[in-house]
């Protein structure tokens, strides 16, 4: 029986987003935010940022969300001292959770080769623990994963 994560990750797909796009848009329906632009621009990291040896649009795209709450967004802002070392914590998970299982990091070793048209089971599932794993790190640091940065810093 699926949670309410594991019912969402599956109408996402559904709707027609990749994995990376999925991260984003969880990301921005809870800091209850619209960014289609956004969206749109993850597509580039999708099935490996077309090519299925690329970095699993998980991963990436979880550091993008990493980097929404602590990245620097405009001129005048700064990025938060702490990202640096919550993508390394994000990586250093990351690899260790994909290592033994998949034997690597990349697109095409998660799904077996098949980026066009990944396993919903393996990579919803993955997808389901990294996004837990970045709420974590964002809240271990200081950040609330439902405010936005402008919302939580004042800027």
């Amino acid at each position: 029986m699926l949670d309410d994560m594991g019912l969402e990750l599956l109408r996402l797909s559904g709707a027609g987003y990749c994995c990376s796009q999925i991260f984003v848009k969880l990301a921005l329906d809870e800091m209850g935010r619209d960014n289609p632009d956004l969206l749109r621009a993850m597509t580039g990291l999708c099935h490996g940022m077309g090519d299925c040896a690329g970095t699993c649009g998980v991963l990436s795209g979880a550091a993008c969300v990493l980097g929404m709450h602590a990245g620097k967004g405009g001129d005048m802002e700064q990025p938060d001292e702490r990202l640096a070392l919550m993508l390394e914590q994000l990586n250093q998970w990351f690899r260790e959770r994909c290592a033994g299982q998949f034997g690597g990091i990349g697109c095409g070793e998660i799904t077996g080769g098949n980026c066009s048209a990944p396993d919903q089971s393996v990579c919803g599932a993955l997808l389901n623990e990294t996004y837990a794993q970045v709420r974590s790190i964002l809240a271990e640091n200081g950040f609330d994963p439902s405010l936005g940065r402008d919302d939580d810093h004042g800027f």
